[in-house]
């Protein structure tokens, strides 16, 4: 790995990106597992702790920020706690927002369910989910579509972090689709499966398993996800790049009818994989706004990726740990 590289991650910042999508609020809560239950033959758990991140779509934002970029919010929350518990932290991480209430909706909460075993990090024994998947209204569709058609022309970027959590819709994204290239804005979206509605974007990035699906084949050598990439890049009419994430094999990138892969970093402990994937789109996004071609913002999504996956739960890194990593690497 060069030092090229370490000298690209200031091209990240000064950046001011839109992150649409499904906002969430991520809440761990922690217990020291102390017995077996006389109930069920599941843990009991002696309450320690328990703490909120902001998730979901909240979370490229949050890397957008640690990049040394600007994050502006859009999404929706409930009328409920939990809506102004996750403006809270959007406000302390100073990401600007663009959240609008639905009284309708309640806000997605994941709650995690940790147990404290003496590892290094707990383990999670159990998740339950507050969400609805109903798509949005018309009414908070044209809020949101209002609120965007004032930000765009001062934005280099907008990401699309989809969570099949009612937002992005496909008369939603249209608009965005044209809005964006109106203004000459980057659009790049993480499509988490969901191809055809994204299809036209500047950018888009999905996991090996999505891609094999929407191929309907298997993918397996490295020229096999080139291929794989190539193919949905021509027929999804991506306009920049196609992006292929395979976890521990590293990435795939396609764009112009050339494709390629870059390698993922190694990783000695890898203790959590949640939130990988938006550190990936966020820094991509970033990147590719600030000039870098497809594979240098994909080499440096990994080193970011690469970070996340030693922490537990979402984790933003800085450049610095960026910059550390990639100089431990030569």
């Amino acid at each position: 790995m060069s030092t090229y590289l370490a000298e690209c991650i200031p091209q990240l910042a000064g950046k001011k990106t839109l992150v649409i999508g499904d906002v969430m609020l991520d809440e761990y809560i922690t217990g020291t597992a102390t017995r077996m239950s006389r109930e069920a033959p599941v843990p009991v758990l002696e309450f320690e702790s328990r703490r909120y991140i902001a998730g979901g779509a909240a979370n490229p934002a949050a890397n957008i920020v640690a990049l040394g970029s600007q994050a502006i919010q859009v999404g929706v929350v409930g009328a409920d706690e939990a809506g102004q518990r996750l403006r809270n932290i959007l406000g302390v991480r100073g990401i600007d927002s663009g959240v609008f209430t639905c009284a309708g909706r309640p806000t997605t909460v994941k709650t995690r369910i940790l147990a404290q075993m003496g590892l290094r990090f707990p383990q999670q024994v159990a998740r339950i989910d507050t969400l609805t998947r109903a798509p949005i209204d018309a009414e908070t569709e044209a809020k949101i579509g209002a609120f965007v058609y004032g930000q765009v022309n001062t934005v280099d970027a907008a990401l699309l972090s989809h969570y099949h959590g009612g937002l992005l819709t496909a008369s939603l994204v249209g608009s965005l689709r044209k809005l964006c290239a109106a203004n000459d804005v980057l659009l790049t979206a993480d499509v988490q499966g969901d191809f055809e509605i994204f299809a036209g974007l500047d950018v888009i990035k999905c996991n090996a398993d999505d891609a094999r699906r929407a191929l309907n084949r298997d993918l397996a050598s490295d020229a096999d996800f080139e291929r794989g990439a190539l193919d949905l890049h021509k027929q999804l009419g991506i306009r920049r790049a196609t992006i292929i994430t395979r976890g521990g094999q590293g990435a795939t990138w396609a764009e112009a009818g050339v494709a390629g892969k870059c390698p993922a970093p190694r990783i000695r402990d890898v203790y959590d994989t949640v939130g990988a994937g938006d550190t990936a789109i966020a820094t991509i996004t970033l990147g590719l706004a600030g000039g870098l071609s497809a594979r240098d913002a994909v080499r440096l999504a990994n080193i970011a990726s690469g970070i996340v996956v030693q922490q537990l739960g979402n984790y933003a890194p800085r450049p610095e740990q960026m910059r550390q990593s990639i100089m431990a690497a030569l």
